[in-house]
């Protein structure tokens, strides 16, 4: 079995505190491309700006296996220089605007720090109290000497910590499969061709992935992202039936999600990988929200394909929170299956 220790938990707070929302992930890939480079056989960015890796199967026609995660995270593009260091943005991917106000943020390649300002309570109506302030009446404030051109992203300024059991950080969705994809690399079974995309552009549309999945023509796909936790406490004494994931109750396999129905062998698959080897995981419950795995499967005729996920609170948030044994486990359970794959699963 495989451990997370300190060395995959560097990597994990470096990969968060970079900055690549989606259409600029420029940052990630630098870390994920010198990750990689010792281990793969072929490595490409395409067009899109994926990182496309390729660790070569012994035998003449091996599985061919496509495993995803997304590199890009929600965040802000600037629109508008208003002067004086306030600017004008646009959210980029979903984003819940009840979370802005007095964020702070930074802001370009440079990470120039700022803070996304409203009006005070003090200055409001009641009216304009009730309901949340909206993106077009914030600005993004960096202060008198603070610089930004049209076209920069920004993101939350929150910065990674391990807490306990628990890691607390921006854009563990989906830096955590990033994470989980590099480990699977340097641990890569001999007898599959493992293809990793490490995909951009997937809070706004699932769009490097569409062209991973065309390049590498898989067998099969497995999608690996962070998924949401609906599983706080319910302070009426109601049973939440509506929980989706449960924090610590290891990797989360999606029978369905909104763009998918997963391939039933691959779900089944993964449950008996899992009660052999005693690694907990737990089967999310539909619900909204989706994976690279629905524009994966459309690919040129067709690719079987399921996800799994690491679960975690407060999405799209400026800090999430995940376990360290979640992680740990869904890393073991793909190793484990990846490890047991033959062309066999796909003739059930």
């Amino acid at each position: 079995m495989l451990n997370i220790a300190n060395p995959q938990i560097k990597l994990l707070e470096k990969l968060c505190n970079a900055m690549s929302v989606s259409g600029d992930e420029g940052e990630v890939r630098r870390i994920v491309l010198e990750e990689v480079k010792p281990y793969a056989d072929e490595i490409k960015v395409d067009a899109l700006g994926s990182v496309l890796v390729r660790k070569k199967g012994a035998g003449k026609k091996p599985l061919r296996v496509l495993i995803d995660a997304h590199m890009d995270e929600v965040g802000f593009m600037i629109v508008h220089d208003d002067g004086e260091g306030f600017y004008q943005f646009k959210t980029i991917g979903g984003i819940d605007e009840r979370h802005l106000v007095g964020k702070q943020v930074i802001v370009g390649k440079d990470h120039t720090p700022g803070v996304l300002g409203a009006r005070p309570i003090h200055l409001t109506t009641a009216s304009e109290r009730s309901h949340p302030v909206d993106v077009e009446s914030m600005r993004i404030d960096l202060g008198i000497d603070g610089k930004a051109k049209v076209g920069d992203r920004a993101t939350f300024a929150t910065k990674f910590r391990r807490v306990g059991p628990s890691i607390m950080s921006k854009s563990i969705d989906d830096r955590i499969g990033v994470a989980i994809l590099i480990e699977l690399l340097k641990n890569a079974p001999k007898h599959i061709e493992l293809c990793l995309a490490f995909s951009v552009q997937e809070e706004i549309g699932l769009r490097g992935a569409k062209v991973a999945g065309y390049y590498f023509e898989p067998d099969l796909a497995i999608a690996v992202d962070s998924t949401p936790a609906r599983d706080l406490p319910d302070y009426s004494g109601a049973e939440n039936y509506t929980y989706n994931t449960r924090l610590g109750f290891g990797p989360a396999i999606y029978p369905a999600h909104a763009p998918v129905i997963s391939d039933p062998r691959l779900v089944k698959f993964l449950q008996d990988v899992g009660d052999k080897h005693k690694i907990p995981y737990q089967l999310r419950q539909p619900g909204g929200g989706g994976t690279d795995a629905g524009t994966i499967q459309q690919a040129r005729a067709g690719v079987p394909v399921v996800s799994v996920s690491v679960p975690h609170r407060y999405t799209h948030s400026p800090v999430s929170i995940s376990r360290v044994d979640d992680w740990k486990n869904t890393l073991n359970l793909l190793h484990s299956a990846l490890k047991e794959m033959t062309p066999a699963l796909l003739k059930r």
